[in-house]
């Protein structure tokens, strides 16, 4: 391994070396060597190792098996498949072994010594590159300032960061290479002249490390000019295991010199929260994983809208990394993230821009809203089978059949009594079962002493407590009408916990339902009522113009009464479906209020060649849902709202169209009433027509006036 690879190791904390390679498409540890067992000079690994990297992937002869390595067989890491071997240093922490170094062999496919010569060339000598990517006030669209990334030679192994400081940590090298990294920036940062902040990347181990003392760091900045309140000092997460009390006195420490703090990728690393805690960061980086597609993702929305909860009470400003398309910018800035960073706003590069992109810029200036993602509400899936617990009384299966009816008579609400033995559900007697069999003449002195056991269903739904409301409706439905008469058994652990009945489970679902369909319609999947009104309420509190369209099929239920309600819903799926096809995603809404009734909120300035073209569209399409006579007579005869047989028309497409004034509209209810207005007139015409109703006030407001077109 050569000089710069020894080793020091504390007593009974010796490190070793492994080899790793792939088999199949799992990792697997091939060998290893306990450098304080094998009582040898590190130097002594060199021809074994070099032997492993010229034969490729495999187990080499001289290293122990797999079973005989100190952190056993099931010890397993990163190589991905069809890649060389894996080199790791690792050492046991506390009682944990960690990862402290790994550096892919086929990437420097060299012998450790010109490893550690080629590494000792780009410390010394600062053979660094460094990119600057800027970082951008969502707010104000100006530049906070730039990130600074680092890259080797560009004609070396170490040219990535990460190979480059995974050498440096196999080398026990990387506060070195840090220091070296941070002075390279900042002289590059003066040379170009940057405005802003410079955020600057920095491990945390490297921190502790005398590299990085007080005194080193204010020689560093006065030697380029800069003070420390131009500097945030960006704390990554790739080596976990270092000492939280020391970190924390030492970033304390630098907060009081004037520098900022900063902690890269939240949510990449295990402890991202804990760092947080602990170093109390000025600026939070959100990892690029969250924002990525988060305009598709309302799980990302969630939890990017808590993350900037938590930074608003820790009083720290997050910065959306990976912001690459303009619906994710708008999306963030929308869910109060202060600043971004990606491809959008500008790319990496050596001499930066020093302004955003223009198609960034346009994204802030527009002032349209986003579109959020659709959200799942409260589904039967996470309604579960104890919400319908009925606290009840059971019955041993060797009870008397006349003390279950005593015991009916007694509890008038109770619709079925439980059998239960040492705890465990066997059966279920159910209210109506019972009283028609002791009604008859002398049924009391035939059966009443005979135990319940013979009356009772031995095969009743059972299910336990965190069953979901779909998976015990499906199960009732399947046991039939007497699991609905009955009800079923709900259980905790398998042991009896109380009943729950088929009329409960009904209504539950039938709630569910009513609330689902507010919130996306079951027949399109477009959302209802609620994020209809969600949305167009935060156009309206943005202060953004847009336009309603209210879409409305004419003459629908004579086309239901002649082909059928399950024909009728081809239709509207053919409406939804043209809506959504001729709507920019970005940037309208399209809703489905109920019915063949549908709305659109459009942010998109050119909403009228669209809803022009859904009604070219329409007019084409609808004729497959015709038949042959139909289309050749133009129409059919049906009976009207009042009985009487009348030809009626086929069905045209309506579209009534508000263009709202934020600045004159307030209120959803204002905003629908216009819509509605606006669609009754376009009703009114013959055939598939437009409507735009252009008035500046809403509806009954004194000084309204229409201009419709």
């Amino acid at each position: 391994m050569g000089a710069p690879a020894r080793l020091k190791a504390r007593p009974r904390q010796w490190p070793f070396l492994s080899i790793f390679t792939p088999l199949s498409s799992h990792h697997y540890m091939l060998a290893g060597v306990d450098i304080e067992t094998a009582h040898m000079h590190p130097e002594a690994l060199d021809p074994q190792l070099e032997a492993v990297i010229t034969s490729g992937p495999g187990l080499h002869p001289s290293l122990p098996p797999p079973g005989d390595h100190p952190m056993g067989p099931s010890a397993r890491l990163g190589a991905r498949p069809r890649q060389w071997p894996f080199l790791s240093l690792f050492t046991p922490m506390s009682s944990h072994h960690h990862m402290l170094a790994g550096v892919n062999i086929e990437t420097a496919h060299m012998h450790l010594d010109a490893l550690g010569s080629q590494l000792e060339a780009v410390i010394s000598r600062r053979a660094l590159q460094v990119l600057f990517q800027p970082i951008l006030d969502l707010v104000n669209g100006r530049i906070l300032g730039y990130e600074a990334l680092i890259r080797g030679p560009s004609d070396s192994p170490l040219h990535a960061p990460d190979a480059l400081f995974r050498a440096a940590a196999l080398l026990g090298r990387v506060a070195e290479l840090d220091a070296a990294c941070v002075q390279t920036i900042l002289g590059a940062a003066v040379e170009r002249r940057l405005a802003g902040l410079l955020f600057v990347n920095v491990t945390p181990a490297s921190l502790l490390h005398p590299e990085f003392s007080a005194e080193a760091i204010q020689s560093w900045l006065r030697r380029h000019g800069l003070t420390s309140s131009q500097v945030v000092l960006e704390l990554t997460e790739s080596m976990p295991g270092f000492e939280y009390a020391s970190l924390r006195e030492t970033v304390e420490r630098l907060r009081d010199m004037g520098l900022g703090i900063a902690m890269d990728d939240l949510g990449e690393g295990s402890s991202s929260l804990r760092l947080w805690s602990e170093i109390k960061p000025g600026y939070v980086k959100l990892d690029r994983h969250f924002v990525a597609g988060i305009h598709q993702d309302p799980h990302k929305v969630h939890f990017v809208r808590s993350i900037q909860q938590l930074a608003d009470n820790a009083a720290a400003q997050i910065i959306a990394e990976g912001v690459e398309q303009s619906s994710e910018l708008r999306l963030v800035r929308e869910l109060g993230i202060r600043y971004g960073q990606g491809y959008l706003i500008g790319r990496p590069a050596a001499l930066p821009a020093p302004a955003p992109s223009v198609e960034a810029m346009r994204c802030l200036e527009d002032g349209s809203i986003a579109v959020m993602p659709g959200t799942t509400q409260r589904t039967t899936r996470q309604i579960r089978a104890e919400r319908l617990l009925i606290q009840a009384p059971s019955v041993s299966s060797s009870t008397p059949s006349e003390t279950v009816l005593e015991l009916m008579l007694k509890h008038p609400e109770l619709h079925a009594v439980a059998v239960v033995d040492d705890g465990i559900p066997v059966g279920i007697i159910d209210r109506p079962a019972m009283l028609n069999r002791f009604i008859r003449v002398y049924s009391r002195e035939l059966f009443g002493r005979r135990p319940c056991r013979a009356f009772m269903d031995p095969d009743p739904v059972v299910v336990d407590k965190t069953t979901s409301i779909q998976e015990l409706s499906e199960l009732v439905v399947r046991k039939g009408k007497q699991a609905f008469t009955g009800g079923f058994i709900i259980t905790d652990a398998g042991r009896y916990l109380g009943l729950g009945s088929g009329f409960d489970l009904m209504r539950e679902v039938t709630q569910l339902q009513i609330v689902a369909a507010r919130y996306a319609n079951p027949l399109t999947g477009l959302p209802g009522n609620v994020p209809i009104q969600e949305h167009a309420e935060r156009l309206l509190e943005a202060r953004t113009s847009f336009v309603i369209a209210y879409v409305d099929l004419d003459q629908f239920k004579p086309y239901n009464d002649v082909y059928g309600f399950r024909q009728g819903d081809e239709i509207i799926r053919l409406v939804a479906r043209l809506l959504t096809e001729f709507c920019d995603p970005q940037l309208d809404f399209v809703g489905h209020v109920g019915g063949d009734d549908f709305i659109i909120l459009f942010q998109s300035p050119d909403w009228e060649a669209r809803c022009r073209s859904i009604l070219e569209r329409f007019d084409v399409e609808r004729m497959a849902y015709f038949s042959e006579a139909h289309r050749a007579a133009g129409g059919y005869v049906s009976e009207d709202r009042r009985g009487n047989l009348q030809h009626h028309e086929l069905v045209t497409l309506s579209i009534g169209a508000v263009q709202i004034d934020a600045q004159v509209f307030h209120h959803f209810r204002e905003v629908t009433e216009a819509a509605s207005a606006a669609k009754r007139v376009a009703k009114r015409q013959a055939g598939s027509r437009l409507f735009v109703d252009r008035r500046r006030l809403p509806p009954g407001r004194k000084g309204s006036q229409s201009d419709p077109t």
